[in-house]
C-alpha cells in the first residue's frame, strides 16, 4: 500500500482488525464510564458532597468547586462541558503532532493508557470526593479523545473511497458489540450483588463497574498496538531532522487554522456534524440520568436499556453502512438525523416509573446512532487532504464519542432553571434540525474533489 492518505488500495485483514479492535477497547468507556454509570455515581458523590443524605428521594443542594454554586444534578453535565473545552485546545495540537511524528503508535499508546489510568484510580472516589471524580474524568475524557484522534487518522490508509463506509461501519459496530459485552458482565453483578436498601452498595458496584473500563480499554490496546502498521505521511518525512515533533505540531496548528480556509466545503461539513454530532453525544451521555433521576428507573434496568441499545447499534451500524452503499452515506445520515429526532422528542413523553417504554425508546436509538456516526467519520475521511488525516481528526473529535460541549452545556443550564431533565432533552431537538439542514446544503462530492480526492460512486 502507498504510505499516503485517502489510500486506493485495501489494507491487510491484519491491519484492519487491529484497527477494529481498538473500537472494542476504547467503546468500553464511552459505554461503561460515560453512557451508564458516571453520571449517576458521580451524581450521588456530588449530592453527599452537598449535605444530601445518600439515597434521599429529592436534594436541591448545592456544591460550590472554586467557590461557585452548582447544583448537584447539573455537576455532571457541567464537566462534560469543561473537559470538551479543554480538549478544544488539545485535540488538534495531538493531530498536527500525529501527522508530523514518523510513529503514530506510541501516541496512542499514550494517550489511551493515560485515559485507561485515570478511569482505573475512580476507584479512590469515596465518599464525598466528587471533586477528585471530576479531575479524573477530566483527564479520563481528555485523553480518550486524544487517542481518538490518533485512531482516526489511520482510517484513510486502510481503504479506497469505495470501501470507507463499510471499514467503518464494521469498526463502529465491533465498538458497540465491545461496550455490550463488559457492561453485560457489570449488569450480571450489579444484578447478582446489589442489596434493597443498601444505596451505599449500588454505589460502591457502580464505582468498580467504571474501574473494569479502565482495565478493558488498556487491555485490548495491546492489540491494535501490535497489529497495526506504522504510515508516516507527507508531512512526518518534512519534519525528520527539523526540529522537535511537539513543538512543530504546535506551529503546525496555526498553519491548520489558516489553511483549513482553502477548503471551505470540508468546513462545511465539519460545521453540520458538530452541530448534530452534539445533540447524539448529549443523548448518549445524559440518558442514565435522565433515567435514573428524571423517571426513577432501577440502576439494573438503565444498564439492560444500554445493553439493547449496544447489541441493536451493531446491527444497525452495519444496516445503515449496507444503504449507505445503496444511496450514499450523506443520504442515509439525513434519514438517521430525521429518526433522532422523533427519539428526543418521544423522551420528553415518557412516563415516569415505567421501564418498557425507556426500554423501546433504548431500541430505536440502537438502530440509528451507529450508523450515523459511522458515516460521519468515513465521509469526513473522504474530505481531508492527504497526509493532514491527524489535523483534521482533532477538529472532528471536538464533537465525537463522549466529547460534546454545547449539549451538555444547554441541558445543564436548563436543568439549573426549571430544574426538569425532561425540559433539558427536549431542547436538544435544536441541535439534530440545525445540523441536519446545514448538512442538506453540503455539495459532497464537490467538496470531496476540493480536497484532491477521488469520490466514491455515491454520496
Amino acid at each position: 500500500m502507498a504510505e499516503t492518505g485517502n489510500s486506493t488500495t485495501l489494507a491487510p485483514k491484519r491491519e484492519r482488525t487491529g484497527w477494529y479492535i481498538y473500537d472494542w477497547a476504547n467503546s468500553a468507556f464511552s459505554t461503561t464510564v460515560i453512557t451508564v454509570f458516571l453520571g449517576p455515581f458521580l451524581t450521588s458523590v456530588t449530592e453527599q458532597a452537598a449535605g444530601c443524605a445518600l439515597g434521599a428521594d429529592e436534594c436541591d443542594g448545592t456544591v460550590h468547586p472554586l467557590g461557585i454554586p452548582v447544583a448537584a444534578g447539573s455537576y455532571y453535565a457541567y464537566l462534560v462541558s469543561l473537559s470538551v473545552l479543554l480538549t478544544v485546545f488539545v485535540l488538534p495540537i495531538m493531530g498536527a503532532i500525529a501527522d508530523r511524528a514518523p510513529r503514530k503508535k506510541p501516541l496512542l499508546a499514550g494517550a489511551a493508557f493515560t485515559g485507561a489510568a485515570a478511569t482505573i484510580a475512580m476507584a479512590f472516589v469515596t465518599g464525598d470526593r466528587y471533586l477528585l471524580g471530576g479531575l479524573l474524568f477530566i483527564i479520563a475524557n481528555i485523553s480518550f479523545g486524544a487517542a481518538i484522534v490518533v485512531y482516526h487518522s489511520f482510517l484513510p490508509y486502510l481503504a479506497g473511497p469505495d470501501e470507507r463506509d463499510r471499514i467503518s461501519s464494521r469498526g463502529w459496530a465491533i465498538g458497540y458489540l465491545g461496550g455490550g459485552v463488559l457492561l453485560l458482565l457489570n449488569l450480571a453483578a450489579v444484578m447478582s450483588l446489589t442489596e434493597e436498601g443498601n444505596a451505599q452498595r449500588t454505589l460502591d458496584l457502580a464505582r468498580w463497574s467504571i474501574v473494569s473500563a479502565g482495565v478493558w480499554w488498556a487491555a485490548f490496546t495491546i492489540v491494535p498496538l501490535l497489529w497495526l502498521r506504522e504510515h508516516p505521511g507527507v508531512q512526518a518525512s518534512a519534519a525528520t531532522g527539523h526540529g522537535n515533533v511537539l513543538t512543530d505540531g504546535f506551529k503546525q496548528l496555526a498553519h491548520t487554522l489558516k489553511g483549513m480556509r482553502a477548503y471551505p466545503l470540508t468546513l462545511a461539513f465539519l460545521g453540520a456534524y458538530l452541530i448534530y454530532n452534539d445533540g447524539i453525544q448529549t443523548v448518549i451521555a445524559l440518558s442514565a440520568q435522565f433515567g435514573s433521576e428524571e423517571l426513577g428507573l432501577a440502576q439494573s434496568t438503565l444498564i439492560l436499556t444500554i445493553l439493547i441499545v449496544q447489541f441493536l447499534a451493531f446491527g444497525g451500524a452495519l444496516l445503515l453502512g449496507a444503504l449507505a452503499g445503496r444511496i450514499g452515506a450523506r443520504k442515509t445520515i439525513l434519514i438517521a438525523l430525521a429518526l433522532w429526532l422523533g427519539v428526543v422528542i418521544a423522551a420528553y413523553w415518557l412516563p415516569e416509573g415505567e421501564p418498557v417504554p425507556f426500554m423501546i425508546l433504548g431500541a430505536g436509538i440502537g438502530l440509528v446512532m451507529g450508523g450515523s456516526q459511522a458515516l460521519s467519520r468515513s465521509l469526513f475521511s473522504q474530505l481531508i487532504p492527504a497526509g493532514r488525516e491527524g489535523e483534521y481528526y482533532g477538529f472532528y473529535e471536538i464533537s465525537d464519542k463522549g466529547t460534546s460541549w454545547l449539549g451538555p452545556l444547554f441541558f445543564g443550564l436548563i436543568f439549573q432553571v426549571t430544574n426538569s431533565y425532561r425540559t433539558g432533552i427536549v431542547s436538544l431537538v435544536v441541535f439534530f434540525l440545525v445540523g441536519g439542514v446545514l448538512l442538506a446544503f453540503v455539495p459532497i462530492r464537490r467538496a470531496i474533489v476540493a480536497a484532491g480526492n477521488t469520490p466514491p460512486r455515491l454520496v
